[in-house]
């Protein structure tokens, strides 16, 4: 793929994942779920999938969501604190999620993975044909890691990875990474007002591993590093990826459309 009609691809895209990351999902103010901002975006995928695109939803903010429900205001250090909050937030979550999907005609279905699912081959197969089956029955899945029960030796970590996992799996044309800005900038935004946004990224090297570094927000589990490295999996997979922000009504559309939206990372063919 030429780097010139790399996002004129996406307009006939058909497969298609999308993440959204917890900073997207909550209000960085309280750390409690963005409704307005979660009901715009569903009613974008579910038109996505009205105008025959096949959508996978890969979400974060289980946790986030525990946490708002329990009351919890600071992210707990300890695995057994954490998939216990992911197990109480995951259902009311998803309950949003389904509720908001309904509401625009659309069926969904909850999927759990842990990194089992993608490294043995069985399970890998097994995780492709269940995915397959959703999408063919026309419901739109909607995965996360299975925080709940999830320990270090078979975590992924991070959903930025997870959702190039299954954009490979699947054999998705598209990851879309929904984050809190507007893309991958050549310096940090946060302190440096002369950054500029890169539209472009051919190849990931050692200058852009050095200008992704640092953590993710204090809800959340990623950062833009983890997005490089989900650009990494997801190009070597022949899938083209981008980083959006997801808190731009519309972008989603504009992005598959072919507009200069967010970074563009084209696959390797």
């Amino acid at each position: 793929m030429t780097l010139g009609n790399a996002r004129e691809t996406l307009k006939s895209a058909r497969r298609i994942v999308i993440k959204v990351g917890t900073s997207t999902l909550a209000h960085a103010s309280t750390g409690k779920l963005n409704l307005y901002r979660i009901e715009h975006l569903v009613r974008e995928i579910a038109d996505l999938h009205n105008a025959g695109k096949e959508i996978i939803f890969v979400s974060s903010g289980a946790i986030a969501a525990g946490m708002n429900k329990l009351g919890v205001r600071l992210k707990p250090q300890t695995i057994p604190e954490n998939q216990a909050l992911a197990a109480i937030g995951q259902g009311v979550l998803m309950h949003i999620y389904e509720k908001f999907f309904a509401e625009y005609g659309q069926t969904i279905g909850q999927v759990l993975l842990t990194k089992e699912n993608a490294a043995d081959e069985h399970a890998r197969e097994n995780s492709r044909n269940s995915l397959r089956a959703i999408l063919d029955m026309g419901a739109i899945p909607v995965i996360n890691e299975n925080d709940a029960v999830a320990v270090d030796e078979i975590r992924i970590g991070d959903n930025d990875n997870l959702s190039a996992i299954v954009a490979a799996l699947i054999g998705a044309q598209v990851l879309i990474i929904l984050s809190d800005i507007d893309g991958l900038y050549d310096g940090n935004p946060k302190i440096d007002g002369s950054v500029r946004l890169i539209d472009t990224v051919p190849a990931i090297d050692a200058d852009i591993e050095r200008i992704a570094g640092g953590a993710g927000t204090k809800l959340g589990t990623g950062g833009m590093f983890t997005k490089i490295q989900a650009a990494k999996l997801a190009t070597a997979n022949g899938v083209t990826m981008l980083i959006v922000n997801g808190g731009v009504a519309g972008n989603l559309r504009r992005t598959l459309n072919g507009e200069a939206v967010g970074t563009i990372f084209p696959r390797r063919d």
